[in-house]
């Protein structure tokens, strides 16, 4: 039952800018030709993204603009525009109220560079899975382009990379401490996380004249702004203070962030930042917060409170063309092929997992589509969408298993500080009841013409082994020969770091996951995903890994090396070397090891690929500096053979196929085995 439908104005609650007549564009215009077409003589807003327009509500510009049609606005859409000059951004001339700029459904540098920094030749966000079509740090420079083209139009940001890099922000790629995207884009406003309820109220306030700095009090806004008069600061800025503005006091209380320029030199101050912007991040308890920026203070609003069931399957039901837009032709765009079959049916994680920024933008708590939102859409897969066989390939979200579940108290959750849910136990007072779930999934299977429903998304082991009847369910229908599960390793130095559950969790879900398999007569195969170089591993817990890996016949194909996407807890972690889930002050913060050289996170990484030839002679070097040249041989119990192969071990880090002995499951983390005997 939803709780917080008080708490906020209601999506519907404002009235339409202008009458609508019923009819919906078939699609967003990219062009004049198509305004002429619906009788506009301008846009009132333009949306600019690094994406290719998809009108699915899977991506980030077609939700937003087609919410914003429903209140009446015209809305058109610039969708990867040539940004070396400012003329594209001219190409539906001068919008009325504001150009919206967000960099797309990913941060643009995590898009464009691997773990390792190198530069990747593909965008599945593109047509023809073509890289190169956005620039590094989009957001910026579409920003810098829009002020160009028409300089006295207001600018507001969203999405991904707008939301993650709201505060100064630790960037991996330049490996230095930058200013919020806010500042750096010299935009007017910047709204985070799910987007909706605030970017509706801007739209409205702008028509009505307002300006945009004087739109100060929406949740889920950042902007440039002096502190009232009437607000208490509280100074987690004080290092040497325990208390972390971390007290409560009555009133308007505003908490102030240890400054852009204070944590660009001191990585405590860093690690603090980090700490009190995740700890103030529920919606029910969370307050502003201030972090100055040279001469200006940057001023966060509080999250936005999440979207109810029926508000949810507003957004969803929107009049989306559920296809790329007209002008790309017959281009396959990657992104738009994978998700076409799927069905996302909440938003959300409560894992807190410190590695991934889900929490960070979407928050903890689940948004949960109502069934017959759900339903309706299955049928208009089956029904619109070209190439459908029967299968919807994914229903899920950020996890396959968080449907429906909340906090059984309103006022604990409203007061709960917590990063996680589930870790280091799972909370008590989390329901983890699977049984809605489970009755979602029979549904889905009796519509007519699904053949087969899949789940893709991860699982949540740790929530699964609560209910064996879920993972009966998974097993004897959407599961299709493999599951992809994620351990991400099985040290508990690493895992506290990542504050995930320890291995003995995996090991009982796997166990249950076979019963069911042999059960239900199938050759089904969990495919396990690890982390190399995550914060808090050292060589030994690779090493470790490696073992268990053997021992249990792995062998990954593809791996996974830690990359320091902005804002997330492991990020401050790496960059710091400091530990900010605890306490963090002057010599009172707990240390972190990091694996920051590219020689160590290149090993780290190897040990993952122990049957790769072309690792060995790192891995024995590394092990014989280890102390641990025992495991150098061709017993079982060894990790890697004394012998190089001809023609091998001149370029660790590539990849070769290795052949299988008898018993060993091959896998990549995509999931899909290679081969099992």
């Amino acid at each position: 039952m939803d709780t917080r439908a008080d708490a906020a104005k209601p999506l519907s609650s404002l009235p339409c800018h202008r009458p609508q007549d019923g009819t919906a564009a078939p699609f967003l215009p990219m062009s004049r030709a198509e305004m002429t077409a619906l009788g506009w003589d301008a846009c009132d807003i333009v949306l600019v993204t690094g994406d290719a327009y998809v009108d699915h509500p899977s991506f980030g510009m077609a939700i937003i603009g087609r919410l914003l049609e429903a209140q009446g606005f015209r809305v058109g859409i610039i969708a990867q525009p040539d940004w070396q000059s400012a003329e594209p951004f001219k190409a539906l001339g001068k919008p009325a109220l504001f150009f919206g700029v967000t960099g797309g459904n990913m941060d643009s540098m995590v898009n464009r560079y691997t773990a390792d920094r190198r530069l990747r030749h593909d965008d599945a966000y593109t047509p023809g899975g073509e890289g190169g079509r956005r620039p590094d740090r989009c957001t910026i420079v579409y920003t810098q382009r829009c002020r160009e083209a028409f300089k006295d139009v207001p600018i507001v940001l969203g999405g991904i990379e707008a939301s993650l890099r709201r505060i100064a922000h630790f960037d991996y790629w330049s490996e230095k401490v930058r200013r919020s995207i806010l500042a750096d884009a010299k935009a007017d406003l910047l709204v985070y996380g799910n987007a909706e309820r605030a970017i509706v109220e801007v739209a409205n306030r702008l028509a009505a004249g307002e300006a945009p700095r004087d739109i100060n009090d929406v949740r889920g806004v950042a902007l440039f702004r002096r502190v009232p008069e009437t607000f208490t600061e509280l100074h987690a800025d004080d290092l040497d203070s325990a208390d972390e503005g971390a007290a409560r006091r009555p009133g308007d209380v505003v908490i102030r962030l240890p400054a852009y320029e204070q944590v660009e030199e001191d990585k405590e101050a860093y690690a603090r930042a980090s700490r009190v912007l995740h700890r103030e991040a529920n919606p029910g308890n969370a307050r502003p917060l201030v972090q100055r920026h040279g001469d200006r203070d940057l001023w966060l609003n509080p999250p936005p409170i999440p979207l109810t069931s029926a508000e949810m399957d507003a957004v969803y039901d929107l009049p989306y063309a559920r296809a790329p837009h007209p002008s790309y032709g017959d281009a396959k765009i990657p992104a738009w092929d994978m998700i076409k079959f799927s069905v996302t049916i909440m938003r959300g994680c409560f894992g807190g997992c410190t590695f991934c920024s889900i929490t960070e933008h979407e928050g903890r708590i689940i948004q949960n589509r109502s069934e017959g939102s759900i339903l309706r859409e299955i049928e208009q897969i089956r029904d619109r969408t070209p190439g459908f066989t029967g299968v919807i390939s994914d229903i899920g979200g950020p996890t396959a298993n968080m449907y429906r579940m909340a906090c059984k108290d309103p006022k604990i959750e409203a007061a709960c500080r917590l990063p996680s849910c589930v870790f280091p136990d799972i909370c008590p007072n989390l329901n983890t009841s699977h049984d809605e779930l489970i009755r979602l999934y029979r549904k889905v299977r009796e519509v007519e013409g699904v053949k087969k429903v899949m789940v893709a998304s991860g699982v949540r082991y740790d929530l699964a082994v609560k209910s064996p009847e879920y993972i009966k369910e998974l097993v004897s229908h959407h599961v299709g020969g493999y599951l992809k599960i994620a351990p991400e390793h099985t040290e508990r130095g690493p895992l506290e770091k990542m504050m995930k559950p320890g291995i003995g969790t995996y090991d009982r879900f796997k166990e249950m996951f076979d019963a069911a398999v042999k059960q239900a007569g199938k050759k089904y195969y969990l495919i396990p995903y690890f982390i190399a170089a995550h914060p808090g591993t050292t060589d030994e817990d690779m090493m470790n890994l490696a073992l268990w890996l053997k021992k249990n016949r792995y062998r990954a194909d593809q791996v996974q090396t830690f990359l320091p996407s902005p804002m997330a807890t492991a990020t401050a972690m790496y960059h710091t070397g400091i530990n900010p889930l605890r306490g963090v002050r002057h010599g009172g913060s707990d240390t972190v090891v990091t694996a920051k050289g590219l020689r160590q996170r290149r090993l780290h990484k190897a040990f993952l690929r122990y049957h790769d030839p072309e690792n060995w002679p790192l891995l024995r070097e590394a092990l014989k500096q280890m102390g641990r040249a025992d495991l150098i041989g061709g017993r079982p119990d060894q990790l890697v053979p004394a012998h190089q192969p001809p023609g091998t071990g001149k370029a660790a880090g590539t990849r070769r196929p290795v052949r299988g002995t008898g018993g060993t499951q091959r896998f990549t983390t995509k999931g899909v085995p290679l081969r099992t005997k």
